[in-house]
């Protein structure tokens, strides 16, 4: 018999989680204004992360390759008087949510590199390899394709705090597909490319490139062989996981007021379309054995994988299964040609606008052109993933992206010189409250964020002007969420407090 999970109440520090239960399912739910206490505005609860009326605040970091076309990227204006970028158009219904931020820095990813005490590291290429490695870290990587070392990104040290909040500390994923072992770039392991969330110096955190697995992960039961079980199953019976938790989902029904039954149907329905969707992805390909080295094939369309991908972090956020997402797009580096944009070369390869690598005889304007196309269908995507958190409330009223910290970018900036300067990073979301969005802030006003680079490498050629590094950004991120006792973070040299 199905068993519904009432939560127990106890005061300020109630337990929300509740799900819908069957055989072979665990389904978490959004929380429902019916079903939890009255909280005072003035109340504060003691735990990070959370709201003063209680409420989850989740962060995603989500990650863009090879750079960015620089003048389609920044607005025009400052502050709060600005216009967003080409690149951002696809967004211009949240531009009071969202906030641009020029010259954040992260020098311990440039190929020459004088360490804090002094010793001159040069390291050559690989910067599509330092790039995703340092990006969440601002730890210099080790060049080596098999003693990997890094550092503890962010959304790890986050989840050290708040990960025991959530059914998952955190969730990482990935559209691209991925790769555990050999080099990648210039003598760097595979690793560095295909991981941003690092537990450990040595111990990334891969994400999920198969969005059916991802799905058994949030919504299936038992240990992974039951799961896979459990789904073989449902395949063959051609039901879906809703299919077992009906019995409860009428049970719950009877507790709830009318704005939350819609709010629970509106929520069965979501869940019930991305099942019917990864079924369509899947008759694409077969979904590979996750447990092989060589690199994880993964079905269907590219654009499909991607928005999937979103939707999963989407129902992990509002069903509070967790707080804390990485979500690579593509790996850096990547260089899938983008044909139904009409284009005739890599990405990877167009990036480099000014040498003609794609070999498609266009010229440094025409391939700085498709760059910006290929950022504006990214954006788009993200863009989906950021009104279906406006849309969705949580239980307080407050829409969900407003309790939601997202940060977008990228580890180089100019992707010809293979910069790491100045690089791309976008936040949206208000952090329940905690954050100042609607905004263009230049952290360094002293420096242009159009700065020209000087030389193609990424082989220490800063500018004169040092701008803030990425890692202080961090640590007042940190603050933002209420995380108490984070001094250093990185390479760290102070914290930066105007987001």
């Amino acid at each position: 018999m199905n068993t519904l999970l009432r939560p127990r109440v106890r005061g300020p520090q109630f337990t929300r989680r509740r799900f819908l239960r069957g055989m072979g399912a665990a389904l978490a739910l959004p929380m429902f204004e019916s079903l939890i206490p009255r909280l005072s505005a003035a109340s504060k609860l003691s735990r990070p992360a959370t709201t003063a009326t209680g409420m989850p605040v989740r962060t995603a970091f989500l990650y863009h390759p090879n750079g960015v076309n620089l003048k389609l990227w920044h607005p025009v204006g400052e502050g709060k008087d600005f216009q967003l970028g080409k690149t951002h158009e696809p967004l211009a219904a949240f531009k009071d949510k969202l906030q641009v931020f020029a010259n954040l820095d992260h020098d311990c990813a440039v190929a020459r590199y004088t360490t804090p005490d002094g010793r001159v590291l040069n390291d050559g290429g690989g910067d599509h390899a330092r790039a995703p490695g340092v990006w969440l870290t601002g730890t210099r990587v080790a060049k080596s394709e098999k003693d990997i070392h890094a550092g503890v990104s962010i959304d790890q040290v986050l989840a050290q705090h708040i990960g025991q909040l959530t059914r998952f500390p955190s969730l990482e994923l990935i559209s691209d597909g991925s790769r555990k072992t050999g080099n990648c770039d210039s003598g760097y392991s595979c690793e560095y490319e295909y991981n941003i969330s690092w537990r450990s110096p040595t111990t990334p955190n891969p994400p999920e490139p198969n969005p059916r697995l991802v799905f058994e992960r949030l919504f299936g039961a038992g240990s992974p062989e039951e799961r896979k079980a459990n789904l073989a199953m449902r395949k063959e019976q051609r039901r879906s996981v809703l299919d077992f938790v009906l019995e409860d989902a009428k049970a719950l029904k009877g507790d709830l007021g009318f704005s939350d039954k819609q709010k629970l149907d509106e929520y069965l329905t979501s869940v019930r379309e991305v099942e019917q969707r990864i079924g369509k992805v899947e008759t694409f390909g077969a979904v590979p054995d996750p447990g092989v080295e060589a690199p994880t094939g993964t079905p269907g369309d590219f654009g499909d994988r991607m928005d999937i991908m979103l939707e999963m972090a989407y129902l992990a956020f509002v069903t509070d299964s967790t707080r804390i997402a990485s979500i690579i797009l593509a790996r850096d580096g990547d260089d899938r040609t983008f044909t139904w944009l009409g284009q005739r070369g890599g990405h990877h390869s167009t990036s480099h606008y000014k040498n003609n690598e794609n070999r498609s005889g266009n010229t440094p304007e025409q391939n700085l052109a498709w760059m910006g196309e290929i950022e504006y269908w990214y954006m788009q995507r993200f863009a989906k993933f950021i009104k279906k958190l406006d849309e969705a409330k949580d239980a307080d009223g407050t829409s969900v992206l407003d309790n939601s910290i997202l940060m977008y970018g990228a580890g180089n900036s100019d992707s010809n010189s293979h910069t790491h300067y100045n690089l791309p990073t976008l936040v949206v979301g208000g952090g329940g409250g905690a954050l100042n969005p609607g905004r263009y802030v230049n952290a360094q006003p002293l420096r242009d964020p159009m700065l020209a680079p000087t030389n193609r490498g990424g082989n220490g050629s800063l500018p004169a002007q040092k701008g803030v590094p990425m890692s202080n950004f961090f640590v007042g991120l940190l603050d933002k969420l209420g995380v108490e006792g984070v001094e250093r973070f990185g390479d760290s040299t102070g914290r930066f407090t105007d987001i």
